[in-house]
């Protein structure tokens, strides 16, 4: 591959941070370097098995009912809904987790103790009878779930950071019974028997549908929700500018003692091209959902570089969900790393992947695991 030289134009510098808990941030990382990158062959990816019956009707059936989420076609009833987002334990004793591969995304950030938790966002859960094991919010979480106009689902929290957050108007949530959650979610949790607590907690899907009606939530998606993610069609053909090759991910390097977060759970993403996905591995071997037994696969995984910072003696931690600064992201998919810039200016509005040029990064159509990266540990991170 022939190298690439581009530099990039000045952005604004100011960080937007409402309600995350992260001063004022560094100057950008990003914006004003001349960033070295190696350009990969930007041709369009092999065209995908015909679909049963005419193009015509194949484009009838589906153009109005592609997810927003996963860029595949879903009921018009699943393409209503208002997802879900529920906190996983991530901890060794909480693994392997349950329902997880039913999330549309999934969310990885560090917490304390410098291992990860995990956020899945669901579109269709109503018929999952079983998801855990549930953990605690923090309130970075409940903010990336508000780009989606998420239903937040949670047992615990670091009341002093995100109670005040969960208990407001902004947030609908369904929170378990501890001390302080104003209004308690009384019927969705319940404790297995198999493990011991606090890794035992689990949703029913009965439960969590009576919650929901006792609460008045609304269940289907705003109107006005606005789309995050450009994923490819006949319209929108691949584009990888300033691409190379990436199958072997370490969001938090190869080693296992850092203080990165992912480092201490061994996160891994493998890429197959004979499916196109990535398998994902932690604490030595696959990671797998409980409830099918299989691993872990996902069609893109995206690194989003945040600002972070330690907040207090228990090693509580904050990182920056908003601002227009231009922050580093890596996208990962069809076995290519194509690098760009994210911003988000309101809690209401989705974060946006933008590439060196300024085009929305494209996404193959499928699962999204998005790992928070923290900045102050970007050199952490290993792909080849």
């Amino acid at each position: 591959m022939r190298k690439g030289l581009i530099y990039l134009a000045s952005f604004a510098t100011a960080f937007l941070l409402a309600g995350c808990g992260v001063k004022e941030a560094e100057e950008g990382q990003i914006p004003e370097q001349s960033v070295e990158t190696e350009i990969g062959a930007q041709g369009e990816a092999e065209a995908e098995p015909e679909q049963e019956g005419t193009k015509e009707e194949v484009t009838e059936q589906t153009s109005s009912n592609i997810s927003m989420f996963t860029g595949l076609p879903v009921s018009e009833e699943v393409m209503k809904n208002r997802p879900l987002a529920v906190m996983f334990n991530n901890i060794k004793e909480g693994c392997p987790q349950t329902g997880i591969a039913s999330a549309d995304l999934v969310y990885e950030a560090p917490v304390e103790g410098r291992i990860t938790r995990l956020m899945g966002i669901f579109e269709d859960y109503k018929n999952i009878e079983k998801i855990g094991s549930i953990r605690s919010s923090r309130d970075y979480f409940v903010y990336f779930a508000m780009e989606y106009d998420a239903i937040y689902a949670h047992f615990g929290q670091a009341t002093l950071y995100v109670g005040s957050l969960l208990n407001s108007d902004k947030v609908d949530n369904i929170s378990g019974a501890v001390a302080g959650i104003d209004r308690p979610a009384t019927k969705s949790f319940y404790r297995s028997e198999d493990r011991k607590a606090p890794h035992n907690v689990y949703i029913s899907a009965e439960g969590l549908q009576k919650d929901l009606e006792k609460f008045g939530y609304r269940l289907t998606k705003k109107d006005d929700l606005k789309k995050k993610f450009q994923f490819v069609s006949e319209e929108t053909p691949y584009y990888f500018p300033y691409s190379e090759d990436a199958t072997v991910l370490y969001p938090g390097g190869k080693e296992t003692n850092k203080k990165n977060g992912f480092s201490k759970v061994g996160a891994k993403f493998e890429y197959n091209p004979e499916d196109q996905l990535y398998y994902r591995y932690q604490y030595g071997g696959e990671h797998i959902d409980e409830a099918t037994g299989e691993q872990l696969a996902y069609s893109n995984v995206i690194f989003q570089y945040c600002k972070g910072e330690v907040r207090d003696k228990n090693d509580y931690l904050a990182f920056g969900c908003h601002g227009n600064e231009n922050r580093m992201i890596r996208v990962f998919t069809q076995g290519k790393m194509i690098p760009g810039v994210w911003s988000r200016m309101s809690d209401e509005e989705p974060a946006q992947y933008i590439d060196y040029e300024g085009n929305p990064i494209t996404l193959t159509p499928g699962k999204t695991w998005i790992c928070i990266i923290w900045d102050e540990y970007r050199d952490d991170v290993v792909y080849e």
